[in-house]
């Protein structure tokens, strides 16, 4: 079995007790405890129960701890959805979106027959048209739509293939006979 080389001092082990008891962060104050158990001798399974974290994650919070002290261990992810669109961007897209419809700006490019009604490929083709932007996932349109205020409708079951003279063209002979 190797031997620890991680070890703290007693002035370290207060340093890491008085910034858990002050600090309010969740996620920040498991990775100070996780280290102040693991220099203080803790066996690595003892603290992977009381901490829920990885061997890995623990080793990673020593190393950081090491290097930058207790900064080394405060929680630093940004949050959000990493957006790809200002706040001004989006506040853009949503006018657009209610000023115009589909055929308007795609012509007939459009997802349905009428091209009245927004659809996410619409807003796909329209988002990469006016800022060079595209999106893996369906759910980031929907989120985009929902953020414009826009509300979930029923598609046209319309096919596109349709052509209108062909239509009236048969009901006229269906009426006929």
């Amino acid at each position: 079995m190797a031997k620890r080389n991680f070890h703290i001092t007693q002035g370290q082990e207060r340093e890491l007790q008085q910034a858990f008891e002050t600090t309010k962060d969740g996620v920040t104050r498991t990775r100070i405890q996780a280290v102040r158990m693991y220099g203080s001798q803790y066996k690595v399974a003892e603290i992977q129960r009381l901490t829920g974290c990885s061997r890995s994650s623990l080793m990673g919070w020593c190393r950081s701890y090491r290097e930058q002290g207790i900064d080394g261990l405060c929680d630093h992810r940004i949050g959000g959805n990493r957006a790809k669109l200002s706040a001004q961007q989006l506040e853009e897209v949503r006018e657009r979106l209610l000023m115009y419809s589909p055929r308007d700006i795609l012509g007939s490019q459009t997802q349905t027959a009428t091209g009245q009604h927004w659809t996410v490929e619409d807003l796909a083709q329209v988002v990469h048209r006016w800022y060079g932007i595209t999106w893996d996932s369906r759910t980031s349109y929907h989120s985009l739509f929902a953020g414009c205020g826009f509300t979930y409708q029923r598609t046209e079951k319309v096919y596109r293939s349709r052509r209108e003279r062909d239509v009236a063209e048969f009901e006229a002979q269906v009426e006929k006979n």
